[in-house]
């Protein structure tokens, strides 16, 4: 029953989106942002929780309020966006490439920025499966969207390359979507279908730490050859074009978000504690956010191994040609992969 209440929770979610839609269009100054779960959205916390965006738009003369709400699933996010819900999304940059596909000539939906570099590990708390090669039609790998998020599109790169492209989706059909936490709680307790989850931080190192049999199956930058900005933010061209002022004030405060976690890591375990409001273990959690591992930067990094890999399946119909096919060309972004 508790995974049956767990899953429906991401519909719930899609229902808030659609009735924050029938709000009108915002004007300059006024911002709506979409984050989900995990260290992954650290940024946005620090920047809500320094009102570091309210900041930088009054250096530029403009007064923001920010609207903030949490959802899960990059699907749950595309529809909110192009619904008009929100104004900013955060996601997967799979997420990301599908929405800008789907809207290209039209919405133009394009990247903002990236949260950092974070690597993301498909956990088992099954003995036998120690490859993905391992997986059987009785296991059940839970991931925020099936065949749309980020951790799913890293699965079928690595299932493509073990079976071939043909045979990329072959684990879609045993994964399942739940939000990170409920995920967590599966993997860590047992006793539940669920007995791999495909996460992020802080949830994959809790599931780690709180069940004996975890272990790691698939590691995302072994996948992709390097660190990844798997996390992004996004907006339609509409949106850029008319609120050039919040636009850049945003931008100006994630800059100095990431700058701030870097130099006070202390500082930012407490706020990601105070904003997420869970039981996350502190030394855990600046384990995570000091690892040479991660990264806090606005620059997206490697990325366009996703999208290359999307178009060669055939799940996007345009082959972008870099990373300014899918990012808004801002000077962050020069030099991006």
């Amino acid at each position: 029953m508790r995974l049956q209440n767990a899953l429906r929770r991401p519909l719930a979610a899609a229902a808030l989106a659609l009735c924050m839609a029938a709000a009108p269009a915002q004007a300059e100054g006024r911002l709506r942002i979409a984050e989900q779960f995990g260290v992954v959205y650290l940024l946005l916390n620090v920047a809500q929780d320094q009102q570091l965006i309210e900041k930088h738009g009054r250096a530029a003369g403009v007064d923001i309020k920010v609207d903030w709400v949490r959802l899960s699933g990059g699907n749950t996010v595309n529809d909110a966006l192009l619904s008009g819900a929100i104004d900013i999304a955060g996601a997967g940059v799979a997420p990301l490439l599908t929405v800008c596909d789907r809207t290209y000539g039209r919405q133009n939906v394009r990247g903002v920025a990236s949260l950092g570099n974070f690597p993301f590990y498909l956990v088992s708390n099954n003995p036998r499966v120690k490859t993905i090669a391992d997986f059987g039609e009785k296991d059940r790998i839970a991931l925020p969207a099936v065949g749309v998020s980020i951790m799913s599109r890293v699965l079928q790169i690595a299932s493509a390359r073990l079976w071939g492209d043909a045979q990329f989706d072959r684990l879609d059909k045993i994964s399942v979507a739940l939000p990170h936490p409920e995920a967590a709680v599966a993997v860590i307790g047992g006793g539940t279908e669920i007995n791999a989850h495909f996460g992020n931080p802080p949830f994959q190192e809790q599931e780690l730490a709180g069940n004996p049999n975890a272990h790691v199956v698939l590691n995302s930058y072994d996948v992709v050859g390097g660190p990844l900005s798997a996390t992004v933010l996004y907006a339609t061209e509409k949106f850029r074009r008319d609120n050039p002022l919040t636009y850049d004030a945003f931008l100006g405060a994630l800059d100095e978000a990431a700058k701030f976690i870097s130099a006070h890591p202390e500082k930012a375990a407490d706020i990601y504690l105070k904003s997420n409001k869970g039981k996350t273990d502190r030394a855990l959690l600046l384990k995570i956010i000091k690892s040479p591992e991660v990264q806090f930067k606005i620059a997206p990094q490697n990325t366009y191994a996703i999208a290359g890999f999307m178009h060669r399946v055939g799940v996007i119909k345009h082959k972008p040609a870099s990373v300014k096919d899918y990012f808004f060309d801002d000077a962050h972004i020069h030099g991006g992969s």
